[in-house]
């Protein structure tokens, strides 16, 4: 790939240096790799859009420019097939940016973050809203596995951008651009985007499967509130509603359950739906989802999915390492919140049920290891946090 020195691309785009300096360190040129002190930007990269002009503009002219087609709107996540269909449903679809599309999101759901960067790439800049907004949430959510942080800036950069922009827009463009806001800004565990309308305002004009997601993430921040019963209550009345049919947003909808109701110490309310997420998820390898929660989900996949399916377990695990490790990189220095990143994921799972307030036997009984077993991973989770109390785990944990 041919690149431009800094000064060369501030010339190409009409911009200072210091500024082409800031789009690099905001990480919002894709493919900008940083040497020593300058920058090489990729030859070919699109100069990123300013959101302040876009809503001068808009307001100033009230013409909508950008109509979304939903069907390029996460379009998998928006299809009801039956399981172990996924794969055959994406290649039934017409050739274009919706199959493109739908090919990221089924790279990215079953593990595999840098086929589905290399497959969104393209729409990162592409005048359809619909692949736009999809390409930057998935580019965002792999590249936290593949540990690009400036990529994941860039792209979840870009959403809010979006949400701002949105303004005077019409209402298929707001709707769209507060969906992906929110699943950039709630999955993540960071604060809400400014500018996010209320869930009531735009949750009805969401087709079914993005609509089911959306609930998802309204449980998932609901949770993060600590309103478990809140959240567990939604999740079973959206699977109730039909949610169940579209495999994507149903698994995880299973799997904000089980961080409800292990919060509420049901763990045999929370196993029942975590073997639910996992039937609708292995017939098509649907893994990543667990993956992404294990810190949440309360040591059930060591109590559950190990038994009975080791080597799957163990992959999990790996995506758990990888995706982890991008997600605190971006969340901690955000929020303040000093989340573990030295412990094991069965150390994490251990302290995590101690954090809130599970008895050693609990734990033991829950994860069907000795007590002492117990014992010694909260011990060694202490020690490699420098902590002397057990009540000082809660800060390192997951909220």
């Amino acid at each position: 790939m041919e690149y431009l020195t800094v000064r060369e691309t501030a010339e190409k785009w009409n911009l200072s240096v210091r500024m082409v300096q800031q789009l690099c360190t905001a990480g919002r040129i894709p493919g900008a790799a940083k040497f020593g002190k300058s920058w090489a930007i990729p030859a070919n990269a699109e100069k990123p859009r300013d959101p302040r002009s876009a809503r001068k503009r808009e307001r100033e002219t009230d013409i909508i420019t950008e109509p979304l087609d939903n069907t390029n709107l996460m379009p998998l996540m928006n299809t009801a097939f039956a399981p172990g269909r996924c794969l055959e449903t994406v290649e039934a679809m017409e050739e274009g940016p919706r199959r493109d599309i739908a090919k990221a999101e089924y790279s990215y759901f079953t593990g595999k973050p840098e086929t589905a960067v290399s497959t969104v790439e393209p729409y990162l800049t592409s005048p359809d809203l619909g692949a736009r907004l999809s390409a930057c949430l998935i580019y965002a959510y792999a590249n936290l596995s593949l540990g690009d942080i400036s990529r994941v800036r860039f792209a979840l950069g870009e959403l809010n951008a979006s949400l701002s922009a949105a303004g005077e827009k019409s209402a298929q463009f707001r709707v769209a651009s507060a969906f992906v806001a929110a699943a950039g800004a709630v999955l993540l565990h960071l604060p809400l985007p400014e500018g996010l309308p209320p869930v009531a305002d735009f949750l009805p004009m969401l087709p079914p499967g993005l609509r089911a997601f959306a609930l998802y993430i309204q449980a998932h921040y609901l949770y993060l509130k600590g309103e478990y019963g809140h959240s567990a209550g939604m999740v079973e009345a959206t699977l109730a509603m039909g949610a169940a049919g579209y495999p994507i947003p149903a698994i995880y909808l299973h799997l904000v359950a089980v961080m409800d109701y292990m919060s509420l110490k049901q763990p045999d309310k929370a196993r029942v739906h975590l073997l639910s997420a996992w039937e609708t998820a292995r017939p098509d390898d649907l893994i990543e989802g667990f993956g992404e929660h294990h810190g949440l989900l309360g040591g059930m996949l060591e109590a559950v999915l190990k038994p009975g399916w080791p080597e799957d377990f163990k992959r999990i695990i790996d995506i758990t390492y990888r995706f982890s490790a991008g997600w605190r990189r971006v969340h901690n220095p955000v929020t303040g919140h000093d989340v573990a990143d030295d412990l094991t994921t069965t150390e994490f799972a251990a302290s995590m049920l101690a954090a809130r307030g599970w008895t050693n036997q609990e734990i033991a009984d829950h994860m069907h290891i000795s007590v002492n077993t117990v014992k010694r991973y909260i011990s060694v989770a202490m020690e490699k946090l420098h902590i002397c109390h057990r009540q000082d785990l809660k800060k390192y944990m997951l909220r």
